[in-house]
């Protein structure tokens, strides 16, 4: 099946420069947003503290529930709806020195108080000390630097040195793009986040892979040909099978995103930047910086051929 015809020349090497500057004024958009947040919003996995999701038989409110347990049994508790009815909502507290029991009786007592035996659903109750969220954060940039480690001596064993830089640029630009989502959009970054993390970096990746398989065959067929024909070529002979590709998995996220409830929605919503820069940076990024390190080279060789 395909989408575009065989034949297309879209030149998306002569907007190369257009990419770079809108690539870069939206990584540095983000950045400003993490410097104005003090960072990215951690939650408890690594942050520390105690979450707490609660469902009502009816609707109340959040300034409710705030004048019910803050600040006795949860000091400093942040209290937000979950979900598009007002009868759940998730709390989040610094108390790690409680037990758990404890600390579902006494939230139970209190709410059961004023709604009434039977009315309140506590459905879960985690609790993070803050050193275990501290390793937790740690091992979780582990986790992407090694990605980004391995993945750079694979291509570079599979294509060349120049190909890995390359990926490993564009798959940086997808990460701090999402990070810088993240931080524009407030939501929180916990474990789940770092997987989606790691799934844009194995989609991106796939993808850009595809591109430069195209790129080497190319190079090999059409050798006189100048590079940067070459390498938006294999871009356009490879657009069908890009888009056939990265629409159906956006579908799937949006779905997800949309009707898979709270508990998934932050997880979809880096999924769903993630599929669309992934896909952008594959064609705008990761094969233009061939472009930039051959133009490099070979001006490197002139002015050494000149200097002799």
């Amino acid at each position: 099946m395909e989408l575009i015809k065989p034949d297309i020349n879209v030149d998306f090497v002569g907007r190369r420069r257009l990419a770079f500057i809108a690539s870069i004024a939206l990584i540095l958009v983000g950045l400003v947003s993490l410097i104005a947040h003090g960072g990215p919003e951690y939650g408890v996995d690594f942050a520390g503290g105690t979450l707490v999701q609660l469902r009502f038989d009816e609707n109340t409110d959040a300034a409710q529930l705030k004048q019910l347990l803050v600040p006795e049994p949860l000091p400093s508790a942040v209290i937000q709806q979950f979900g598009d009815e007002a009868n759940e909502f998730l709390i989040r507290a610094q108390v790690t020195d409680s037990g758990l029991q404890g600390l579902r009786s006494a939230i139970l007592s209190r709410l059961e108080a004023s709604y009434g035996a039977g009315k309140v659903d506590l459905r879960r109750i985690e609790m993070v000390g803050p050193q275990v969220g501290k390793e937790l954060r740690e091992k979780g940039l582990l986790a992407i630097l090694y990605a980004m480690i391995g993945i750079l001596a694979y291509i570079t064993w599979r294509f060349e040195f120049r190909f890995a830089v390359g990926a490993i640029v564009a798959l940086m630009h997808d990460v701090l793009l999402t990070l810088g989502a993240f931080s524009l959009f407030g939501k929180e970054i916990d474990l789940p986040i770092i997987a989606a993390f790691l799934a844009i970096i194995g989609y991106s990746l796939n993808d850009t892979i595809i591109v430069y398989d195209r790129i080497r065959e190319n190079m090999a067929r059409h050798h006189k040909d100048d590079f940067s024909r070459v390498v938006n070529r294999s871009i356009n002979e490879t657009l069908s099978r890009t888009l056939l590709t990265s629409g159906t998995t956006l579908l799937v996220v949006l779905a997800l995103f949309v009707f898979g409830g709270g508990v998934i929605h932050n997880f979809a919503f880096a999924l769903l930047v993630g599929v669309v820069v992934g896909t952008y940076s594959s064609i705008f990024v990761a094969s233009p910086i061939l472009i930039a390190w051959q133009n490099r080279a070979g001006t490197s060789k002139k002015t050494v051929a000149h200097e002799a």
